[in-house]
């Protein structure tokens, strides 16, 4: 093969490459186009979630199945039940004092843990004791709920924006589960099909 036939061959690959890669990126770029023309635009504000939303948090997405609204007195805040094989996760959306986002795992409740101690044990963290209280909530979706009652909680927090929460709805017993903050522009949420 001389210098000049070498020389085509590998133009001709560096382009082959080239039109891979660009296929690949016009393919993806034109099923994210479609995906948001088919979910009626770009995405909604977590502010906003509804039941069916899809709801992608870093590289997982995960559909809303039911969603609790809670009050109590001034303050609002909202928790949607994810969809999750093998685990239950939610993520939760308040508002005030400020705007917090906050992904929570139940976590099996050890019966030597105490509901409003000042610190908490759990999985090799110390968390401490930060709000106690009794809201009024509206349950929409597959969330296992009656569609209203009330909800007490304790919430603690630990270094590095660890929580973890005790909730009990109606006159059922505590449930446990521990979150992480989440930094706002890693949610995305994309709005239901219709809406």
């Amino acid at each position: 093969m001389d210098g000049t036939t070498a020389y085509l061959a590998a133009v001709r690959l560096v382009g082959l490459i080239g039109a891979g890669c660009g296929l690949r990126w016009w393919r993806s770029r034109s099923a994210a186009g479609r995906r948001q023309r088919r979910n009626g635009g770009g995405p909604r504000d977590p502010r906003r979630i509804e039941v069916g939303d899809i709801v992608e948090i870093g590289d997982a997405a995960y559909a809303v199945q039911g969603s609790i609204r809670l009050v109590e007195g001034e303050w609002r805040w909202a928790e949607h039940l994810l969809d999750e094989r093998g685990g239950r996760r939610r993520l939760s959306v308040a508002e005030s004092p400020g705007f917090e986002l906050v992904l929570w795992e139940s976590a099996p409740h050890d019966a030597t843990v105490t509901p409003g101690a000042p610190v908490v044990e759990s999985g090799g963290r110390s968390y401490h004791w930060h709000e106690s209280g009794q809201a009024r909530y509206t349950a929409s979706g597959s969330s296992g709920l009656p569609p209203s009652g009330t909800m007490r909680y304790h919430d603690y927090r630990a270094p590095g924006g660890a929580r973890l929460t005790f909730e009990a709805y109606g006159e059922a017993g505590w449930e446990m589960a521990r979150g992480e903050r989440l930094d706002s522009d890693g949610v995305t949420v994309h709005p239901q099909r219709g809406t």
